[in-house]
């Protein structure tokens, strides 16, 4: 959720686009932001995503999402799809298998018992379990432990849409012309991603050979590469 994730993309991004990073709510500078809710579902990260890009005016973007921001970004065009160009998806996040069930389950389970550091620590580990994960893993942290407990249980209560929302996602055809970036460490979203790309005539897959789930991050230099190709052809090719 914060925008510390795409550190290594704003410098190369920079001479060909205007760039516009959200902080989504309660993450770097959008904390306290009104109105306040008891618990979040993905139509309210919405409205603040599309509350700013009203404000600024912007009729029409490209839009780049990290993990579960895939989710986010689908919601966003079956709302507001005519904001939408193209799509670079990393680490997306399309089905889950189930480790992450597991994992989400027991989050949910034990949110009331263990520190939502404690939680958070497992969950990098589980998802980012190799040495060359570790400054994926670094940074996940880090922002992560800048959330209040109170903040951390209203994002765990987004496990209530969040397997409806990937299946129905999963069986529908996407209608912008999508880049999705993985890696093939990336135990846990991997083979989803490949299933839903070959499902879908508008969107690409481009591996990254040992690299794990945080590929804009861990591999960094290629990622700008091939998304800054992918974005700034007239088709959306590789």
């Amino acid at each position: 959720g914060s925008i510390v994730t795409w550190k290594y993309q704003v410098e190369a991004f920079k001479p060909y686009f205007n760039l516009l990073l959200v902080d989504l709510r309660d993450h770097g500078r959008s904390k306290n932001l009104e109105p306040v809710y008891r618990e979040y579902n993905f139509d309210i990260v919405c409205d603040d995503i599309l509350k700013v890009i009203d404000h600024l005016g912007i009729r029409k973007a490209h839009f780049l999402s990290l993990s579960m921001g895939s989710i986010i970004l689908q919601r966003l065009i079956e709302r507001r799809g005519d904001l939408v160009d193209k799509l670079v998806m990393a680490g997306a996040v399309f089905r889950a298998n189930w480790k992450m069930k597991l994992f989400v389950y027991s989050a949910r389970f034990l949110k009331n018992i263990l520190p939502y550091r404690v939680m958070y620590d497992l969950f990098s580990l589980i998802i980012l379990p190799k040495k060359n994960h570790a400054r994926s893993r670094r940074i996940f942290r880090l922002q992560s432990r800048k959330l209040n407990t109170a903040e951390y249980l209203k994002w765990v209560a987004l496990h209530k849409e969040f397997f409806g929302l990937l299946r129905r996602f999963f069986d529908q055809k996407l209608e912008k012309a999508s880049l999705v970036v993985v890696g093939s460490e990336d135990h846990i979203f991997f083979q989803a991603a490949k299933r839903f790309v070959a499902r879908q005539q508008k969107a690409t897959l481009v591996i990254f050979e040992r690299c794990g789930h945080v590929c804009n991050i861990e591999q960094f230099e290629r990622f700008n590469q091939i998304a800054l190709q992918y974005l700034l052809q007239p088709k959306a090719t590789l």
